[in-house]
């Protein structure tokens, strides 16, 4: 019986699901906090690391094992609910992005290296995003890359509801 993940943009909230039946798996249920919003399909946080290493062949955290990228992640959630949603401190965005860039080591390709420097000078984080918008689609940074304009833009990663939700109880009849 699968999980699925599902993300509300509008409360800026991850559920997960249990699916009893795979005839589920392309239907979104309803939000559980308000039926009106919409939810995304998302492919679970744990999936994400373990076929990272399988399909991406440029992946720039290849070679890290699951233990460090936990770690990783948890002290990046950390340093992001700590920011202020409303108007993110560029130093405190710069600061966030050196853990990644460290992490990647020599992987790092040089505009985001040139990025995150910026960032912690102080630079405004939409004129950078506006600057480096245009980065290689595709290339080995472009994944992370879209990650980090999403940081950009959202300033905190989604919140968790803890509650387990059975799937059959919340599609829309």
């Amino acid at each position: 019986m699968p999980i699925y993940e599902f993300y509300c943009q509008e409360n800026n909230t991850l559920y997960q699901f249990l699916a009893r039946s795979l005839a589920y798996r392309d239907r979104v249920p309803t939000c559980p906090d308000n039926a009106a919003f919409k939810l995304e399909k998302r492919v679970s946080q744990f999936a994400v690391i373990g076929r990272a290493k399988e399909e991406i062949a440029n992946d720039p955290f290849a070679g890290i094992d699951d233990a460090q990228m936990e770690s990783l992640m948890a002290d990046m959630e950390g340093d992001m609910s700590a920011m202020d949603t409303d108007n993110p401190d560029p130093r405190q965005l710069g600061h966030f992005m050196r853990k990644m860039t460290d992490m990647m080591g020599d992987k790092t390709p040089p505009e985001l290296r040139e990025m995150v420097r910026r960032l912690e000078s102080g630079e405004d984080p939409e004129k950078l995003e506006s600057e480096f918008g245009g980065m290689e689609e595709g290339g080995e940074a472009d994944a992370l890359f879209s990650q980090v304009k999403k940081i950009m833009r959202v300033g905190r990663p989604p919140v968790r509801d803890p509650k387990l939700y059975e799937m059959r109880d919340w599609l829309g009849q």
